[in-house]
């Protein structure tokens, strides 16, 4: 099992914290990992991205060109990634930002208003977690139970008191990838 996840919105939107706590399951599932960020200048409102790829065997490079699945949360990046995804791949929308549909037949498709659903939950910056738990739901490469776990022990101090809200919007973002009607 080899899985390669490109997560991709703009800086700020938490991209990078949500391909860690991807890489950070991984490791304490014993699976083999790269996490490989893109981080410069584009923090400040440009397009961020990184790639995450998870493995039981070792890993020869970080660099993917055909993701298995891709979490796009903005409409650039929607634009860059979609093309990429292996046929018969998942990509997750973040669709209170991207207002058009995949194009692409040949991927499993779903649609989260994450940006909405986080407003919802009173904080908007839980956005990045509803959509890995959409994606944890279409590309079940590590249980809920394990994510939350990793949130409690990863977690930096600073931002403990987001530890609850995160696992709900993981919860929230799994349970909807599971009721939503998938575009395929």
């Amino acid at each position: 099992m080899q899985a390669e996840i490109i997560i991709s919105g703009f800086g700020g939107q938490g991209v990078l914290f949500a391909g860690q706590l991807l890489a950070y399951s991984a490791l304490d599932s014993k699976k083999q990992v790269t996490w490989f960020p893109s981080y410069g200048p584009e923090m400040r409102g440009g397009t961020a991205h990184c790639t995450v790829i998870i493995s039981e065997e070792v890993i020869g490079s970080p660099v993917v060109r055909n993701p298995k699945a891709a979490i796009v949360m903005n409409l650039p990046s929607l634009e860059r990634y979609e093309p990429l995804v292996q046929p018969g791949g998942v990509l997750i929308i973040n669709s209170s930002l991207v207002d058009r549909s995949a194009k692409r037949d040949d991927l499993t498709v779903v649609e989260v208003p994450a940006n909405d659903i986080a407003e919802e939950m009173g904080n908007p910056r839980l956005a990045n977690l509803v959509l890995v738990g959409a994606l944890l739901q279409k590309l079940p490469i590590f249980d809920l139970d394990l994510m939350s776990n990793t949130l409690d022990t990863h977690i930096p101090d600073r931002h403990k008191e987001m530890i609850e809200l995160n696992k709900q919007a993981l919860r929230r973002g799994y349970q909807l990838a599971e009721e939503e009607k998938v575009l395929v």
